[in-house]
């Protein structure tokens, strides 16, 4: 009886076992088990992605762009939009072409710095920006219509660098004594011109020569543009690249005639890059902050 009842437990343990077996391999929760075990990295890889997308998204398209020349505009054009729309109007120019604070309580020592005919270099336009940059200055650059037509990447260059770019006509030539019809092309051509690489027409408009006459002060009036010349001269452009001593004599021709809200013209010109940078230490030795053209309302008084 004994062996009868060892064998009736081996083989009852036996039956157990075989169906045992035969469950796991037939309901599929040991399937389902595993699964839910490798289903937790999957899960969590896919909240990765999902918690990355939106920063991706946000990194390709940071802003609306503005589209130059069929290709978007990077995203320092888009900054620049914005920054100069939240740049508050301080100051305005007098009818010597003087920059005045609107309130008694803002900074009246100021100089604005301008630089005309170009654009011309790349090897001159950054080592400028550099300057400017260095000592936290914006100036405007009053470009000609035809050297923009053959350079467009330089006009790109300047308003990537967070120059702000001003109207200096098309041929650089003096418009006082021409026609409504000439003069409206001279101004008007390098407003498209500018706007169609750019995005955004100049506000400002300086004649060649200081030279616009009555119809020059009136196109620009009509497109919405602050007409001016200048208050103080470098004389950069009497300058002769063999003269020497030229960076003692700019900032000399600058100093000697320096005072508030100076409208300062310079060119560019490797002698004038050459003398930026002690210009503007010197400047600012003085007291002198440089006004951003930015906040000068587009209106003199």
């Amino acid at each position: 009886m004994k062996k009868v009842g060892k064998m009736t437990s081996v083989l009852l343990l036996a039956t157990l076992l075989l169906t045992a077996c035969g469950n796991s391999g037939g309901n599929g929760n040991t399937a389902k088990e595993t699964n839910t075990t490798n289903n937790q990295p999957t899960a969590a890889a896919t909240q990765s992605v999902e918690t990355e997308t939106p920063t991706t998204e946000i990194t390709a398209s940071p802003t609306p762009q503005t589209t130059v020349g069929g290709e978007a505009a990077s995203s320092n054009t888009a900054t620049g939009d914005k920054s100069s729309a939240e740049v508050p109007l301080l100051y305005h120019m007098n009818k010597n072409y003087d920059i005045v604070p609107n309130e008694e309580t803002t900074n009246k020592k100021v100089v604005l710095l301008t630089f005309d005919d170009g654009p011309k270099d790349a090897a001159m336009i950054n080592p400028l920006m550099d300057i400017l940059d260095k000592h936290q200055a914006k100036a405007i650059f009053f470009v000609n219509g035809y050297r923009v037509k053959a350079h467009p990447e330089l006009l790109e260059l300047i308003h990537n660098r967070g120059g702000i770019i001003g109207n200096h006509s098309w041929d650089h030539i003096i418009l006082k004594d021409k026609s409504y019809t000439e003069v409206k092309k001279q101004i008007e051509d390098v407003q498209s011109s500018v706007k169609e690489i750019i995005g955004e027409a100049p506000n400002f408009f300086r004649p060649p020569h200081g030279a616009g006459g009555d119809v020059g002060k009136k196109i620009a009036a009509e497109n919405g543009m602050l007409y001016m010349t200048w208050s103080n001269g470098s004389l950069d452009w009497e300058m002769k690249e063999k003269e020497t001593g030229k960076t003692d004599k700019l900032i000399k021709n600058v100093t000697d005639q320096l005072h508030s809200g100076s409208n300062i013209l310079m060119h560019e010109l490797p002698w004038t890059v050459e003398a930026l940078d002690k210009l503007l230490t010197t400047l600012e030795g003085k007291g002198y902050s440089f006004v951003d053209p930015r906040s000068i309302e587009l209106k003199m008084r």
